[in-house]
């Protein structure tokens, strides 16, 4: 982390303008902090719009391939089995609740890991409370 160089010291600088210096600089430091916070807000949020409009596709036309899918494979199923198309059906449902169990697993795992919030922000907070800290002589 770079050092930041000190401003000079004037010995004729009373106590009251020290504190309306620090006063400002804090003031400007807290803008800046929500600043960065807006932001990073707005970013996320256009990435999770993007995002979400991607799914949706997706999913659209993931439900229509599977539809498909499912159709197909119960009828294969079903001529495997002398032309029994039930036991078609029912042998594609279990390996579709088998695979949806599996993924519903995965899905759950992945909401328990740590969210991804503002980590500048974060950062950014933690390098103001550092420079206070350093303005205080802590």
């Amino acid at each position: 982390m770079e050092r930041q160089q000190r401003p000079p010291i004037d010995p004729e600088v009373g106590i009251p303008d020290l504190i309306r210096r620090l006063t400002d600089d804090s003031k400007r430091l807290a803008t800046d902090e929500v600043r960065l916070a807006k932001l990073e807000l707005g970013e996320n949020i256009r990435t999770g719009a993007r995002g979400t409009l991607w799914l949706s596709l997706a999913f659209g036309v993931g439900v229509v391939a599977m539809t498909a899918a499912t159709i197909g494979l119960a009828a294969i199923i079903g001529r495997l089995v002398a032309g029994h198309m039930w036991v078609g059906a029912l042998v594609t449902g279990a390996l579709e609740l088998g695979i949806a169990f599996v993924l519903v697993k995965r899905g759950i795992g992945e909401f328990k890991k740590p969210s991804y919030t503002m980590a500048e922000t974060r950062e950014s907070l933690k390098d103001t409370q550092a420079w206070v800290a350093a303005q205080r002589g802590d």
